[in-house]
């Protein structure tokens, strides 16, 4: 461990939100991710409540050399939200969000998944292009470039993304934006999570519904080859407001999958 009780004090003494070591009665429930293979241990986990907080955190892995992850979503099937014996920068409780109906625009924190940002949209009528689950998160969705549903209408989610507020690794504040620090924001959209913490980004909205038909159609194996080359030459002609993901796999028994699948 790279740090002590009283280095402790002085970061708790600076933080607004939640500090949460081994000895804390829920660390095993900070430390879990959405894949429950990845069991690794952080030496703290710093559960932030604002950009203040995460900061104060970033400093704090900087001064003491410490192996940093940063958690949003925490939906990654690999796990890069929790690390063994460093600093988990947890955005988890900062899940605000704003939208402007006349702009068309919404601002999200870093913790806000799919479904607090699909909430506030669709009461203006409105929606953000990319994800099509509900509990992924929106800051490594976008980081990573952001399919959705709307993508062929809409594009990715960094097509629709405006600004983000960023940390950067060593503790500052700067926002990224076509007009202000565009090589920074070239490299956010979709660059994966390795330039900062971003604390917010604001996107575009995209006008949807009221009524939107969606669904899922299964076959069996052996008819793959005939139902691909079908879904590929119904695709060509289209229309853009028409969207498919294709998956060939193996299901586990699920309610929504056919006994004779």
């Amino acid at each position: 461990m790279a740090f002590n009780n009283a280095d402790l004090e002085d970061l708790a003494s600076r933080f607004q939100g939640e500090l949460i070591g081994a000895e804390h009665p829920r660390y095993d429930s900070a430390r879990q991710v959405w894949n429950a293979h990845i069991q690794r241990r952080p030496a703290l986990v710093a559960r932030c409540h604002g950009v203040a907080d995460v900061i104060a955190a970033v400093r704090f892995s900087r001064d003491h050399d410490m192996l940093t992850s940063i958690r949003g979503g925490a939906h990654a099937v690999a796990g890069h939200a929790v690390c063994d014996g460093g600093l988990v920068v947890d955005l988890s409780a900062m899940t605000g969000s704003r939208v402007d109906p006349a702009a068309q625009t919404i601002r999200v924190q870093g913790g806000c998944l799919n479904a607090h940002l699909d909430r506030e949209t669709q009461a203006f009528g409105l929606a953000a292009t990319g994800g099509i689950v509900s509990h992924t998160g929106v800051a490594g969705l976008t980081l990573g470039g952001g399919i959705g549903h709307l993508m062929r209408k809409c594009g990715l989610s960094i097509d629709a993304l405006r600004s983000c507020d960023v940390v950067t690794a060593e503790g500052d504040f700067v926002v990224a934006s076509e007009n202000e620090n565009p090589d920074l924001f070239w490299g956010l959209r979709g660059g994966g999570g390795n330039f900062g913490v971003v604390t917010s980004f604001e996107f575009n909205l995209f006008p949807l519904g009221p009524t939107v038909l969606a669904g899922m159609l299964a076959w069996p194996m052996d008819q793959a080859p005939r139902v691909l080359a079908f879904l590929r030459d119904f695709m060509e002609d289209a229309p853009d407001e028409v969207g498919l993901m294709g998956n060939l796999r193996l299901a586990p028994p699920l309610p929504v999958i056919p006994e004779a699948l």
